[in-house]
């Protein structure tokens, strides 16, 4: 079975690739890891968890990784900026703490 990162960095090249030929793989690679890192963060897994049951509940979360990766991915060379305006053209981007919707920490009742 495919880990959820190579998933990811997969289904991102794909993407990516069609749309952007200088797209290179290694840049999205370090965008998944942290997506993942911090997905788990947010989850704050009780130490009882194994690897395998957190694996297991992290593919639950897949598209908010995959937004996150993707997210971060679009801001390089642009981080922490909340807008932009170039050309007489100018957009804003969406509040990153959004892409966490749905993402519930573990309850540490009962153990």
């Amino acid at each position: 079975m495919l880990t959820l990162e190579y998933e990811i960095l997969e289904d991102l090249t794909e993407e990516l690739s069609a749309t952007d030929p200088k797209f290179k793989p290694e840049f999205i690679k370090p965008k998944i890891k942290n997506a993942i890192r911090e997905v788990r963060r947010a989850r704050n897994y009780p130490k009882y968890y194994t690897e395998s049951m957190i694996a297991e509940d992290l593919q639950n979360y897949y598209s908010n990784i995959r937004a996150l990766a993707l997210y971060d991915y679009n801001l390089i060379g642009g981080e922490f900026q909340e807008s932009y305006s170039e050309n007489g053209k100018s957009g804003s981007f969406v509040n990153r703490n959004s892409l966490f919707a749905g993402i519930i920490p573990i309850s540490r009742t009962g153990r």
